[in-house]
Formats: structure tokens, sequence, C-alpha cells
């Protein structure tokens, strides 16, 4: 187990470059989650401000049954 983890003798910089990408793509997707929230605050806050359209589905309600 103690030469899996030292990789040859690169382990010291094989196994850092793997945390540092582990790290990088959590901040991206941290980062991603972030702005898609942002932006549909941001849609939001626009839709409210124009009273007069409605949502597609809630101008049409379903038909009665009959």
């Amino acid at each position: 187990m103690t030469e899996f983890f030292a990789m040859g003798g690169y382990g010291a910089f094989v196994w850092p470059s793997y945390v540092l990408a582990a790290v990088v793509m959590i901040a991206v997707l941290a980062a991603s989650i972030r702005a898609v929230r942002a932006r549909e605050a941001e849609l939001e806050a626009v839709q409210k401000l124009r009273p007069g359209r409605q949502r597609r589905r809630d101008a049409n309600p379903e038909p009665e049954q009959t």
C-alpha cells in the first residue's frame, strides 16, 4: 500500500496535484451554483416588474371536466 501512495517516488508531486484539481473543481461548482441562484433571483425580480404578463400555465387554467 505504501508503494501505491509513493507512486514510484513521484507521490509528492502526484497527490498534491490531485488535491489541487479537486479543490478547483469544487470551487467552480460552487461558483456556478451561486451564479445560477443569482440569475434566477434577477429573473424573478424582472418578472415582477412586468405585472401585465402572466406565465403561460397561469394564463391557461386546466379545462373543467364535465
